[in-house]
């Protein structure tokens, strides 16, 4: 890579920065006053697209038809910090999400990230992790559609690790199928460890439905293996499980 190449991708990254600041602010805003959370959902995903519009990231999203008309639990490969405002702009408004418990240390982003509705879940503490599962199930049985990084973080190197069966459990406990989401480019665009973003191109791939009901699964972790597979087939980054066996 030539110095000038380095040097636009920076000058990139930092306008980049700048769009992602100023829908932060303007989030912020709208959270704050406008009363109702479906239309604080709606003008959300509004500004989490809008970034990625005026960032100039091309965004191709494909098996939008295969998203069920009812509820529904997402579940989709974490590879980037753009994970989550990617799939909030490109989803469907009604999607809660489900982030880890440690953003309620974050003051200013626990607030924007749960007047938009997202759940917490606490990953170090067992009463806590107790406490926010409950929660969490008792809106999927409530029939709220949610959307879950089954991983549970994110590392530098490509693959997909082990799902945590949360995310399962919820959808078997509301009845509602789960749907694959598989995520390419956000890895390289801004991985673990990097402070700017890099310019790429991004693709979305929503997965046909597996349905938490099928006798063919036996339990919630067959259900999560089913989707993670799902993920992997379309998905060019190895299975990190199978790394972890060899």
């Amino acid at each position: 890579m030539t110095y000038v190449t380095r040097l636009l991708e920076g000058l990139w990254g930092l306008y980049a920065w700048a769009i992602f600041l100023l829908c932060v602010l303007f989030s912020l805003i709208v959270v704050t006053i406008v009363p109702g959370l479906g239309r604080r959902q709606r003008l959300t995903t509004m500004t989490c697209r809008a970034f990625f519009v005026l960032s100039g990231i091309p965004v191709e999203v494909k098996g939008l038809e295969s998203l069920p008309e009812g509820h529904c639990v997402v579940v989709a490969n974490h590879a980037s910090y753009i994970d989550g405002p990617l799939l909030k702009g490109f989803l469907p408004p009604r999607f809660s999400f489900v982030i880890k418990g440690e953003m309620r240390d974050i003051p200013i982003v626990h607030f924007l990230l749960r007047r938009a509705g997202s759940r917490f879940v606490e990953r170090f503490t067992a009463a806590g992790s107790t406490r926010d599962a409950r929660q969490i199930v008792k809106a999927a049985k409530g029939g709220q559609s949610m959307v879950f990084f089954p991983e549970g973080t994110f590392i530098k190197a490509a693959g997909v690790g082990r799902f945590r069966a949360g995310a399962f459990s919820a959808a078997t406990n509301g009845e509602m199928p789960v749907v694959p989401v598989a995520i390419s480019g956000t890895r390289r665009m801004m991985s673990s460890g990097h402070i700017l973003p890099r310019p790429g191109r991004i693709r979305i791939d929503i997965l046909p439905s597996i349905y938490s009901d099928d006798p063919a699964f036996a339990d919630n972790r067959q259900l999560a293996e089913a989707a993670r597979q799902a993920i992997l087939d379309v998905l060019d980054e190895p299975d990190l499980l199978e790394k972890e066996a060899q």
